[in-house]
């Protein structure tokens, strides 16, 4: 039999617990905007249906390209920050672990649409900083609210990224077969993550906050397809 280990008790205890997931935010913070993050699965490939003879982009295509991964990009800084942000206040453990796992599974996104900027000669956003640091204020926000608010705040993000990624899958030329394979690998990884919030005991958030939510990703996405 395994004995448990001794869990020291009182003030200290907690203040220790505190500085180890600020310390986790921030190093996380650091690998994020620095490029630190790797995946756990390769960058999708087109299925080969869709693959064809190698057809460089023309100038118009991969500048389209290149802003839409850069705003695809900007949201999965966003994405790291806000499940951060959420496990930095989480008060059940099971769900700290939780938020940390979302984050880890994030990180292959994050990758993926970087590894994809540098294909096609784009730059990320150059606010990356402080869309960081705003969605882990909300995440936070949305954390201190209780368990059943903040998964419903998963559910609504993961819904509204999903239909940001399949707007996306209409906009990206057809040519760019490289593109719509991560687009739609990340799409349907978006739906299991709301799934998983929803199994968890989320709840539907008012409608107002949904709205503010959308009015604010959209002034995200809109400022990161040009900066």
């Amino acid at each position: 039999m395994t004995a448990r280990p001794t869990t020291r008790q009182g003030p200290a205890a907690r203040v220790d617990s505190l500085q180890d997931r600020l310390l986790t935010v921030a190093d996380n913070a650091l690998k994020t905007l620095v490029g630190g993050l790797h995946p756990a699965r390769p960058l999708p490939r087109p299925a080969a249906a869709q693959q064809a003879p190698d057809t460089p982009l023309d100038p118009q295509q991969r500048e389209l390209s290149g802003r839409l991964m850069r705003v695809n990009h900007v949201g999965e800084i966003c994405a790291q920050a806000l499940y951060q942000g959420q496990a930095l206040v989480a008060r059940d453990p099971a769900l700290h672990a939780h938020f940390r796992q979302a984050a880890r599974d994030e990180c292959d996104h994050l990758a993926w649409c970087s590894e994809r900027l540098q294909q096609l000669d784009a730059r990320p956003s150059l606010l990356d900083p402080l869309w960081y640091a705003g969605a882990l204020a909300l995440g936070a926000l949305a954390g201190a609210f209780g368990e059943k608010v903040s998964l419903g705040f998963v559910v609504e993000t993961e819904n509204q990224v999903e239909q940001h990624l399949a707007s996306h899958l209409q906009r990206l030329p057809q040519a760019d077969v490289a593109s719509r394979a991560v687009v739609e690998q990340m799409k349907a990884d978006e739906v299991e993550h709301a799934l998983a919030a929803e199994k968890l005991g989320a709840i539907a958030l008012p409608a107002p906050v949904r709205w503010g939510m959308r009015a604010a990703a959209k002034l995200m996405t809109g400022t990161a397809h040009w900066i």
